[in-house]
């Protein structure tokens, strides 16, 4: 099935290649749309529909959205929903991963409980009143400094104790299949032989 993502992130597009490779996706841009939707929800989930529902509208195609994020508690959640946009000012372009990553590890300084989850809501939708959901995680700590060149964003943050890695210094095909996105990409691969 030809798939619309309701992203510019060229990471989402391979990874979700990867994970779901019967189906073909395409980006807005692919199509020659500019398409740049606000994320004003409170959650992931208010974030992944609010996308999916536009573009949606838009095309008239089926749209995959997800949004997605790291969560920690010791930062009361924090960045959550707005990982992307971590320490960016209203107005200003985003930090750059690096960036954000060194602002996380510097608002970790000191303390103690270093825990940490993926967040990744992903919505399919075929129309304004057909549409399918699913929320996955991941669970793992906070390095002191990032390690691995694999993956993207907070990855070489993110270490899996089962592992002894950083997701971005296990294989991508081995990140396909246990990462948020991963797991939530399997589950709507599965959905979608359903349908």
């Amino acid at each position: 099935m030809e798939i619309l993502l309701a992203t510019g992130n060229a990471h989402k597009k391979l990874e979700l290649s990867e994970i779901m490779p019967q189906h073909t996706f395409l980006t807005p841009k692919d199509l020659g749309i500019n398409f740049d939707h606000e994320e004003t929800g409170l959650t992931f989930l208010d974030n992944a529909q609010g996308k999916a529902l536009a573009l949606q509208k838009i095309t008239g195609k089926p749209v995959l959205a997800d949004d997605s994020g790291i969560c920690v508690p010791a930062l009361g959640g924090a960045p959550g929903i707005y990982s992307a946009r971590y320490g960016s000012n209203p107005g200003e372009p985003d930090l750059e991963s690096p960036q954000r990553n060194a602002l996380l590890l510097k608002n970790m300084e000191g303390k103690e409980d270093r825990s940490a989850f993926f967040v990744c809501a992903m919505t399919l939708v075929f129309g304004e009143f057909r549409h399918y959901t699913i929320q996955e995680t991941i669970e793992g700590v906070l390095t002191t400094e990032p390690a691995g060149v694999g993956g993207f964003g907070y990855d070489p943050l993110f270490f899996l104790p089962d592992y002894g890695k950083t997701i971005a210094e296990i294989p991508a095909e081995e990140k396909n299949r246990i990462s948020h996105r991963g797991r939530a990409g399997s589950k709507m691969a599965e959905l979608l032989k359903d349908l």
